[in-house]
């Protein structure tokens, strides 16, 4: 297949480029840089330059594709609002150049806010839109659906390697900048987590196998408790660990505290029954921040 992939020089782009040409796919990657389109070059794909805004770029990088891959998203929390907008109207663009062609269109979600405090499933939809939870990737992929694409989910939990780990790389921040690693109340909330190398897979076999509709969980560890993601932070920087209460979470996580003390589990049978996707090949969380070189800038 033809396959265009946003978002194809970043953290979680790349694996997913490097998984499809594996495969022996043809890769053409939205890139915005001139390193970006010599480093996916180098990798064995094509450059189409653009970005999320460019909205004709996206058009053209889909009519172009027999499938498209969106990974994309500005990671800018100060304006994410604006952000969730800007990536509605790109998956829209993506898929009206897709509709009535049953070509699949793989969108990227979150499990974060699926069902806080029980195990979120792929059946549970997605939460309502709202001030607090502006992002709507999901019920945007769905209305393409009724327009002949075969759009799909894929909803990530934290995603890690050694050097990054998603909304956990914002913590080690956070316990950089205070001196001390935190968690909240008793940290007994989990956080659902995936290696990279193990989420790139999953885009493939949506893309290849995927159902209309279909929501799918790259969660490979259920849910990590959040106390054993601060002591592996505090060994890391070799700084206390310790607890806040709810009431000084605010002060000291800043914007992370709504999601330092969210209990957020995720499960991935039903993913891994419908595609037969195995999160087996790669350590887990605590193993990759065990494995970090937390004091080389």
């Amino acid at each position: 297949m033809r396959v265009f992939v946003t978002g194809a020089s970043g953290f979680v782009g790349s694996a997913v480029v490097q998984e499809l040409l594996t495969a022996g796919h043809h890769v053409i990657g939205l890139v915005r840089s001139d390193a970006a389109a010599k480093s996916l070059g180098a990798a064995g794909a094509q450059a189409h330059r653009g970005d999320l805004e460019d909205l004709e770029s996206l058009r053209s990088g889909a009519a172009s594709s027999d499938g498209v891959i969106h990974t994309a998203f500005i990671h800018d929390f100060a304006k994410f609002k604006a952000n969730c907008e800007i990536d509605a109207r790109a998956i829209e663009a993506l898929g009206s150049a897709l509709a009535g062609s049953d070509r699949p269109l793989v969108v990227t979600s979150g499990t974060g806010l699926v069902s806080p405090g029980r195990v979120a499933t792929e059946d549970a939809p997605p939460h309502p839109a709202s001030d607090a939870i502006p992002r709507v990737s999901e019920q945007t992929a769905e209305s393409m659906v009724a327009r002949g694409v075969r759009a799909s989910v894929v909803r990530l939990p934290q995603v890690h390697d050694p050097v990054k780990q998603g909304l956990v790389t914002y913590l080690i921040a956070v316990a950089r900048e205070k001196g001390v690693s935190a968690y909240v109340g008793d940290g007994l909330n989990r956080w659902p987590a995936v290696h990279r190398l193990d989420a790139a897979p999953l885009y493939k076999l949506a893309l290849e196998k995927g159902s209309a509709g279909a929501r799918y969980h790259a969660v490979a560890e259920e849910g990590v408790p959040l106390r054993e993601i601060a002591a592996a932070i505090g060994r890391g920087l070799k700084i206390p660990v310790v607890a806040k209460s709810p009431e000084e979470a605010a002060g000291h996580f800043g914007w992370l505290a709504f999601f330092a003390g969210m209990d957020a589990p995720a499960s991935s049978a039903l993913t891994q029954q419908r595609l037969g996707w195995r999160p087996t090949q790669q350590p887990g969380l605590i193993a990759d921040l065990d494995e970090m070189r937390y004091f080389e800038t």
